[in-house]
C-alpha cells in the first residue's frame, strides 16, 4: 500500500465517523516555543491548553513535522527521520478512552478491503499507564487482548504533559510485532525494534503543576472537559505494510536512496558506511524539499540554519560517497515526485525549490573547499602543537566566512581526531547575535512579561475586543497593568509598562506590519504607546511609557492611534502588496515574497532569486509597481475559506497560521490576491510612490527590495534629484551627458592610480638598491633596518624587495618600521637554513605579539619610540641566535 494511501485511508476513515479534515498546517509555525511543527497536535496546542475556543469537537489531520535535534543519529539508526507525518485524531471534550482505543483497533485490524489497514490481530500489542485501569479493561472488552500482550509501563514511557503546567495524562501505544527476524521475543519492554511502536493515545484527563521531568510535578485535578489526541507515524506504517525493514525503504524514501546509490556508483547494502550516507542524504533531500516548499529559504539563524545544515549535509555525504557533480538537482525531482502525491503543490512551488536548492549548492561547494583547506590547516596546527582541541575561534571563522554549520565543523574535525571547542564557538556566536538583537531590546526595554500573568488575564477577561481594522480610537479599561515579575498597582511618569485594555484600535505588529503608534489618555494620565504585540492567541499587549499623571488598573482611557502613522502603515503594506505583484509580473511566479516588513513610509520583501537584478530590472519592477498606482486600483478584502481562497489563487505566508475563514486582500482583483490580516488604502493611487532605494543579497539564492512610500518615497525621489543636480553642476555637464562624464573620470583616476603605483614602485627599487648597500654584518648575517612613511603592506613590499637585492649566498635579515606603528621583517633562504625563524624574531622584539611565517612576519600597535626601539634591538636579538 503506497504511503499516500495510507494518509487517505486514515482521513477517509475519521472523516465518516465524524471527524472534520483540518490540512496539514505549514511546518514553519508561529509558536515562539518552536521552530517547527514537530508533533502532529502542535496546530491544536491553543485549543487544548484553553487559550481559544475549539472550532470542531472531532478533528483529524495529517501533519507535517520536522525534528532535527537527533540529527546527528539520521541514518545511523533505522528510526530517526527529520521529516515525519504524523496521522492524527482530536476530541475536544466530545468522545473519550472508550471510542480512542475503538477507533485505533478497527483502523488497524480492518480488511483493506474494508477501507483499514489490515494488521494481523494476533500481532499486535499495547502498552497502558501502570495506574491506568480502565484502559486495560476496555482493551480487554473492545479488542479481546490477552493480559500478556498488554503491558504495564510507568511515568517515563506512558504519561504525557506538554512539559509545563497544563493538561496531561496517561497514553496507550500501539506496537507490532514483525518477527523474529527483528530481534527477542518479550514484548515492547524487551525489544522496540522487533515490536515496532505505530499508534500513540493520548488521554488528556488530568491538570499538572509546575515541576520538572516526567513525573516532577503535582497533580491538580482532573480537566473539566476530558480531550483526546493521537498520533500514528505514517511512515512507521508503511515500513509495516510494505514490508520493509526501515523507513528509508518505504515508497517515498528509498527512490531517493536509490537515486544517490546510482549516482555514486555503489549498492545500497554493501557497505555498511555508505548505507548510513545513502540514508542520510535520502531523509535530508526530502526534509529539505518539504522545507523549502513551505517557506523556509536557507540561512544562518533559525529556521534557515536548520534547513542549510541539512542541505549541506546532504551535499556533503553526496562527496563523501564520492560523487562531485552537482547533486541535488539529480535527486530533488526525485523526492518531488515521490511526495506529490500527498502534496501536489510542491509541483507547482518546483521551480523556486529547485532555484533556492541549487544556489545553496552552489555556493556551499564554492566555499568548502577553501573551508576544507582552512580546517585542515587548524586541525594540523592543533595536532603539532600536542592538542586535541580546535579553538572555538576557528569553528567561529569557518561558520561566519565560510558557511560550516558547527554541526559540519565538529563532524570533519572528529574525522580527524580532533574535538571542537564548542562552549568557545557558542559564546562567540552568542555575542554576535547579542549585538544584532541589541536594538529589539532597546525598543522593548521594560516591557518585557511572563506569558504566565498574561494568560491569566486572558482567561479571567477573555479575548480584547480588537478594532484596528474599524477605527483609530476607542474608549478602554484597563484590565491588567503588568511589569517584568508581574502585575504591578501603578505605573507613574517616566514607567515603561504593558497595558492590556478591554478593546483597543492598534495594530499589533503581525504579518509584517509594524504595530501602531499613539496615545492613551485619562483624566490624570497621558502614556505613549511603544509597541503593541499579541503574546497569546486573542489578547493584544501594549507597551506604554507614561509621560504624564498615574496609570492604574480599572482606569478609563482614551485609546488612540496616531493618524499619520497609521496612514503611513496603510501605504507601507499596500505598497508591499503592489511591489510583491510587479515583481511577479516581471521575473515570473518564482519570485514570490519569502519575508516581509513594512512601516510608515518603508518596506522591504524578501524573494527567492539567482543573482542580483539589472538596473533594467530593477526600473521595470519600480514602473510596473507605480503603473498600478497610477490606474488607481480598487483595494478590497474578502472573507472564505482557505481552501476557497487557494482555489481563488490567494498567496499565503507560510509561517501564518490561519483558522477557518481568511481574510483575502485584493488590489485590482486578481492582479494582487494575498491572505492578509494587515492595515490597507482603499485604492492604490493612496500609496503615493514606490521608490525603490536598494536591492541585494541576504543568503543564498535569496534578494531583497527595498523601497521608500507615500510622503517619504517623495521625498527619497526629491534627494536623488538634488544630488544629481549638484553633480551636474560640479562637473559642468547636462545631467543626460553624468554618465560618461564620471565614466570617463574614472578612467583617467585608475590611469593616474596606475602611473601612481608604477613611479612608487621605481622608488621603492631605487631605494631598497641604496638600503641594501648599507647592510651591516651581525653575527655573519647580513642586517638592514629602516622605517617609511607608508603603511605595513608598503613596508612589506620595501622590505621584500631589499632583501631580494642582498647576495643570497649569506644570511640576510630586513626590518622595516612605519610611522603608524608596524613592523615587517623577513629572512632570505640562507638565514632561515641558518635556523633563523621570521616569526620569531618579531615576538622577541615584540614582547610575543605579531606572528607570520617563518619567511615573512609582522607586528602592530606600536607607538614611534616603540619601532624605533625593536629596530635598534634586532642585531642584538639575531646576535643571541
Amino acid at each position: 500500500m503506497r504511503t499516500a494511501d495510507i494518509r487517505s485511508r486514515f482521513l477517509d476513515f475519521f472523516a465518516a465517523r465524524g471527524h472534520s479534515i483540518v490540512p496539514s498546517a505549514p511546518l514553519p509555525t508561529p509558536d515562539p516555543t518552536l521552530l517547527f511543527v514537530n508533533a502532529g497536535m502542535v496546530p491544536f496546542k491553543p485549543y487544548f491548553t484553553g487559550e481559544a475556543p475549539p472550532p470542531w469537537e472531532r478533528a483529524t489531520s495529517v501533519q507535517k513535522c520536522v525534528r532535527t535535534l537527533d540529527i546527528e543519529e539520521v541514518g545511523r539508526t533505522t528510526r530517526h527521520g527529520s521529516f515525519f507525518q504524523m496521522n492524527g485524531n482530536f476530541s475536544f471534550g466530545d468522545y473519550f478512552k472508550e471510542e480512542a482505543i475503538a477507533y485505533a483497533w478497527d483502523l488497524s485490524t480492518r480488511p483493506q478491503s474494508e477501507g483499514g489497514y489490515g494488521l494481523d490481530p494476533a500481532r499486535i500489542w499495547v502498552t497502558v499507564h501502570h495506574s491506568d485501569t480502565e484502559s486495560r479493561g476496555i482493551w480487554h472488552r473492545v479488542a479481546g487482548l490477552p493480559d500478556e500482550r498488554i503491558v504495564d509501563r510507568g511515568d517515563e514511557d506512558n504519561f504525557w504533559s506538554m512539559g509545563v503546567p497544563g493538561p496531561c495524562g496517561p497514553c496507550s501505544e500501539l506496537y507490532y510485532d514483525r518477527g523474529p527476524a527483528f530481534g527477542r521475543e518479550g514484548g515492547p519492554a524487551v525489544d522496540e525494534d522487533r515490536y515496532m511502536e505505530f499508534w500513540n493515545l493520548v488521554f488528556m484527563q488530568y491538570e499538572r503543576g509546575p515541576g520538572t521531568g516526567k513525573s516532577g510535578y503535582p497533580i491538580l485535578g482532573e480537566l473539566p472537559r476530558r480531550n483526546i489526541d493521537t498520533g500514528m507515524g505514517l511512515e512507521r506504517m508503511a515500513t509495516l505494510l510494505q514490508d520493509v525493514d526501515n523507513l528509508y525503504e518505504i515508497d517515498e524514501t528509498r527512490p531517493v536512496l536509490q537515486r544517490a546509490a546510482d549516482l555514486a556508483g555503489i549498492r545500497y547494502g554493501a557497505d555498511p558506511e555508505a548505507d548510513v550516507r545513502l540514508r542520510v542524504v535520502a531523509d535530508h533531500v526530502r526534509t529539505a524539499l518539504m522545507l523549502l516548499a513551505d517557506g523556509t529559504a536557507p540561512g544562518n539563524e533559525g529556521r534557515g540554519y536548520v534547513l542549510r545544515r541539512i542541505l549541506r549535509r546532504a551535499v556533503r555525504s553526496m562527496r563523501l560517497l564520492g560523487y562531485e557533480d552537482l547533486a541535488l538537482a539529480e535527486l530533488l525531482p526525485v523526492a518531488r515526485d515521490c511526495m506529490a502525491p500527498s502534496y501536489p503543490e510542491i509541483t507547482a512551488a518546483y521551480p523556486r525549490i529547485a532555484d533556492q536548492a541549487g544556489a545553496e549548492e552552489d555556493a556551499f561547494r564554492s566555499s568548502l573547499k577553501q573551508g576544507t583547506t582552512v580546517l585542515d590547516t587548524a586541525v594540523a596546527q592543533v595536532k603539532e602543537s600536542g592538542g586535541r582541541s580546535l579553538p572555538g575561534a576557528q569553528a567561529f571563522l569557518l561558520h561566519d566566512t565560510y558557511g560550516f554549520p558547527i554541526d559540519l565543523t565538529l563532524e570533519m574535525a572528529a574525522e580527524q581526531g580532533v574535538e571542537v571547542d564548542r562552549e568557545g564557538f557558542t559564546a562567540l556566536m552568542n555575542e554576535q547575535r547579542e549585538r544584532a538583537r541589541a536594538d529589539a531590546r532597546a525598543r522593548k526595554a521594560g516591557g518585557a512579561v511572563d506569558t504566565t500573568a498574561l494568560r491569566t488575564v486572558l482567561n479571567t477577561h477573555g479575548p480584547t475586543d480588537w478594532r484596528a481594522w474599524h477605527t483609530l480610537e476607542t474608549e478602554s479599561r484597563v484590565l491588567a497593568l503588568l511589569g517584568p515579575a508581574g502585575p504591578v498597582p501603578l505605573a507613574r511618569t517616566g514607567d515603561v509598562v504593558t497595558v492590556v485594555l478591554d478593546r483597543t484600535p492598534f495594530y499589533a505588529e503581525s504579518g509584517g506590519q509594524d504595530s501602531d503608534a499613539g496615545l492613551l489618555s485619562g483624566t490624570s494620565v497621558e502614556a505613549e504607546v511603544l509597541h503593541v504585540q499579541r503574546p497569546l492567541p486573542g489578547l493584544v499587549a501594549h507597551q506604554v511609557r507614561v509621560t504624564a499623571g498615574e496609570l492604574a488598573p480599572d482606569d478609563t482611557v482614551h485609546a488612540a492611534v496616531d493618524p499619520e502613522w497609521r496612514l503611513g502603515a496603510r501605504q507601507a503594506h499596500s505598497g508591499t502588496h503592489v511591489l510583491h505583484a510587479a515583481l511577479r509580473e516581471v521575473l515570473g511566479p518564482n519570485a514570490s515574497q519569502a519575508g516581509s516588513y513594512n512601516r510608515p513610509g518603508h518596506l522591504r520583501l524578501d524573494f527567492p532569486w539567482r543573482g542580483a537584478l539589472s538596473p533594467t530590472v530593477r526600473s521595470e519592477i519600480e514602473e510596473a509597481a507605480n503603473r498600478a498606482l497610477r490606474r488607481d486600483l480598487p483595494v478590497g478584502v474578502r472573507w472564505m475559506t482557505l481552501p476557497e481562497a487557494k482555489e481563488l489563487g490567494a498567496l499565503a505566508l507560510f509561517d501564518e497560521t490561519y483558522g477557518e475563514k481568511v481574510r483575502v486582500v485584493e488590489i485590482g482583483g486578481a492582479w494582487s490576491r494575498e491572505l492578509c490580516g494587515g492595515t490597507h488604502v482603499d485604492r492604490s493611487a493612496q500609496i503615493g510612490t514606490v521608490a525603490l532605494t536598494s536591492e541585494g543579497s541576504v543568503g543564498a539564492g535569496m534578494r531583497r527590495l527595498e523601497a521608500a512610500v507615500g510622503i517619504e518615497g517623495f521625498g527619497y525621489l526629491a534627494r536623488e534629484r538634488d544630488l544629481v543636480a549638484r553633480i551636474a553642476e560640479q562637473l559642468g555637464a547636462p545631467r543626460a551627458e553624468l554618465p560618461d562624464r564620471v565614466a570617463d573620470l574614472l578612467d583617467r583616476l585608475k590611469t593616474a592610480d596606475r602611473e601612481n603605483a608604477r613611479l612608487k614602485q621605481q622608488t621603492t627599487t631605487a631605494r631598497a638598491a641604496e638600503l641594501a648597500d648599507t647592510a651591516a654584518e651581525v653575527n655573519g648575517v647580513r642586517t638592514v633596518t629602516t622605517t617609511t612613511v607608508g603603511n605595513a603592506q608598503e613596508a612589506r613590499a620595501l622590505a621584500l624587495a631589499i632583501r631580494d637585492r642582498l647576495p643570497t649566498a649569506a644570511p640576510g635579515a630586513v626590518a622595516v618600521g612605519t610611522q603608524d606603528g608596524a613592523l615587517v621583517l623577513t629572512l632570505n633562504n640562507a638565514a632561515r637554513a641558518a635556523g633563523l625563524n621570521a616569526s620569531q624574531l618579531v615576538k622577541q622584539l615584540l614582547d610575543g605579539r605579531g606572528g607570520g611565517s617563518a619567511e615573512v612576519a609582522q607586528g602592530g600597535g606600536l607607538d614611534p619610540d616603540g619601532v624605533t626601539a625593536a629596530l635598534t634591538a634586532l642585531p642584538t636579538v639575531i646576535a643571541a641566535h
